[in-house]
C-alpha cells in the first residue's frame, strides 16, 4: 500500500477518516432527541461531552507526539476513534451514546495533534502557508464528510442510528491497516521516548516567547470564535434550522454543516497565497458578518439571509483556521510545536463548551431565537474585536 501512495497522502487521508468520525453524530441529534425524549440542553450536554473527551486529550496527551512520534499517536487515536463510532452504532441508552462521544473526543484530540505534526515534518515544500494550507484543508475536508454521509444515511436508509455510522466505520478499518503499512524514515520518526514521568502527564499550557504572545492570542481567540460558531451550527443547526428554512431532515442539516467546512476547506486552499495578517483581518471580519446576518434570519426567516450567513461562515471560518494554524508555525519550534498546537487547540474547544452550554441552558429558559440572538451578539462583538487586534498587530518577521 505504501508504494502507491507516500506516508503524507495516508496520514491525510487517516485524519480526513479520523475526524469524520468525530462530526458524524450532528444530523443524528434530532432523531435522538426524538427516541429518547431530550431537550436541547440535553443535545448540547451530548455535544459538549465530546468536546470535554477532545479537551481532556489535548491536556493531557497533546505531548505524546513529542515524545513517542506522530505516527504511533495517530494510529492508536484511529483505533479509539474506530471504537467510539461502533460504541454509538450500538448506544442503548443516553449514558452508553455519552460513554461513546467522550470516546471519539480523546481519539479526535490524538488525531488532530499528531495528524498535523506529521503533515508539518512530511511536507517537502518549505512555504508555510502552504504546510498550514494542507492540515486545515485536511481537518475541514473530514469534518464536512461527517454530517453529510450521516445525514444521506440518515435521511433514506433504514435503522438511521446504527447504519449511519457503518461507512466511518469501514474507512476506520482501511485507514488503521494503511497506517500500519506506511515506513518513515528515520527523520520523521521519533527517537526511542524515555518513560514518561509524573509531571510528564500534566496538563501544561505551552506560550510562545513574549514577543509573539499577541498573534498567538489573537490566533487562539479566533480558533475559540471559528469553533463555537461551528459548535452552534453542528448542536443545535437542526432545531434552528426548522424556524428559518422550509427544508427540513438529516440530509438538510448535514449539507448544512458540510457545506460551511467543503467551502470553508475550499476558501483555504485558494487563500494559500494570500498573507497570514490579510487572511486573519478578512476572516475574523467575515465571521463578524456571519453572526449579523444570523440574527437577521432569526427576525426574518427569510432562506436568503441563511444562506449568506452559511456563506460568510464558511469563508470567515476557512480564512481564520488557516491563518491561525500558520501563525503556531511561524511562532513555534521543534521543541515546543506539539505544546503551541494543543494549547491553540485548547482554546478553540473551549469555544465549543462553554458558549455552546450556555446557548443550550438560554433556549430552555428563554427559547431557541433569544438564545441565538445572544450568542450571535457576543460572537459579532468578539470577531469584530480581534479584527481591530488583527489590524493594528505587527506582521510577524520569523518564518
Amino acid at each position: 500500500m505504501q508504494r502507491h501512495w507516500p506516508p503524507f497522502a495516508w496520514v491525510c487521508f487517516a485524519m480526513c477518516v479520523g475526524v469524520m468520525g468525530t462530526a458524524l453524530a450532528s444530523p443524528l441529534y434530532p432523531l435522538y432527541q426524538a427516541h429518547w425524549g431530550l431537550q436541547p440542553s440535553h443535545i448540547t450536554g451530548i455535544y459538549v461531552a465530546y468536546m470535554v473527551g477532545a479537551l481532556a486529550s489535548l491536556l493531557f496527551l497533546g505531548r505524546l507526539s513529542d515524545r513517542f512520534g506522530f505516527l504511533p499517536v495517530l494510529r492508536h487515536g484511529l483505533v479509539l476513534v474506530t471504537s467510539g463510532v461502533l460504541l454509538s452504532a450500538l448506544a442503548w441508552s443516553v449514558a452508553s451514546f455519552v460513554a461513546s462521544r467522550v470516546l471519539i473526543g480523546i481519539a479526535s484530540g490524538m488525531i488532530t495533534t499528531s495528524a498535523s505534526i506529521g503533515l508539518t515534518q512530511l511536507n517537502r515544500s518549505s512555504n508555510v502557508m502552504r504546510a498550514s494550507a494542507m492540515t486545515s484543508f485536511a481537518m475541514a475536508l473530514g469534518f464536512g464528510l461527517g454530517p453529510l454521509v450521516g445525514g444521506l444515511m440518515a435521511q433514506w436508509v433504514p435503522l438511521p442510528l446504527v447504519t449511519a455510522y457503518a461507512p466511518s466505520v469501514v474507512l476506520g478499518v482501511l485507514a488503521i491497516y494503511a497506517l500500519y503499512q506506511v515506513q518513515l524514515a528515520p527523520a520523521a520518526s521519533a527517537a526511542a521516548p524515555a518513560p514518561f514521568a509524573l509531571h510528564d502527564w500534566l496538563p501544561r499550557i505551552t506560550l510562545p516567547q513574549p514577543a509573539l504572545r499577541r498573534p498567538f492570542l489573537i490566533a487562539s481567540l479566533g480558533a475559540f470564535s471559528t469553533f463555537s460558531i461551528f459548535g452552534l451550527y453542528a448542536s443545535l443547526a437542526p432545531s434552528f434550522m426548522a424556524h428559518m428554512v422550509p427544508w427540513h431532515g438529516p440530509a438538510v442539516s448535514g449539507l448544512s454543516i458540510a457545506m460551511i467546512l467543503f467551502l470553508s476547506a475550499g476558501f483555504q486552499w485558494l487563500a494559500r497565497p494570500v498573507h497570514t495578517k490579510t487572511c486573519a483581518i478578512v476572516g475574523l471580519g467575515l465571521l463578524a458578518a456571519c453572526n449579523l446576518l444570523l440574527i437577521a434570519t432569526t427576525y426574518t426567516n427569510l432562506p436568503l439571509l441563511f444562506v449568506l450567513s452559511v456563506l460568510c461562515t464558511a469563508a470567515g471560518h476557512g480564512l481564520v483556521n488557516l491563518a491561525g494554524i500558520a501563525i503556531v508555525n511561524k511562532v513555534a519550534g521543534p521543541q515546543n510545536r506539539s505544546g503551541l498546537l494543543s494549547t491553540y487547540l485548547v482554546v478553540g474547544y473551549l469555544g465549543t463548551i462553554l458558549p455552546i452550554l450556555g446557548v443550550g441552558w438560554l433556549s430552555d429558559h428563554l427559547g431557541l431565537p433569544v438564545a441565538i440572538v445572544i450568542f450571535c451578539v457576543a460572537m459579532a462583538l468578539l470577531t469584530g474585536a480581534l479584527a481591530w487586534l488583527a489590524h493594528r498587530t505587527p506582521v510577524i518577521e520569523q518564518a
